[in-house]
């Protein structure tokens, strides 16, 4: 029982990390645009992902402001 209590925290505490590493990034980024007010827009966005769902492999669309 000991290994499956262990197992568990091992699990607890790598999905924590991760989590904080994904707020961390958003973070980041939010902290990025408000300083420089660059953007991709959600049609820009979508648009690129369509492309590359569509197999196509093209640069992500450059940030504006």
């Amino acid at each position: 029982m000991h290994w499956l209590m262990r197992e568990a925290i091992e699990q607890y505490v790598t999905r924590e990390e991760q989590r904080e590493a994904f707020r961390q990034e958003a973070l980041d980024a939010w902290n990025y645009y408000q300083s420089t007010g660059r953007h991709v827009t959600a049609e820009e966005a979508d648009a690129w992902l369509a492309e590359l769902e569509a197999g196509n492999d093209i640069e992500p669309p450059v940030s504006h402001t």
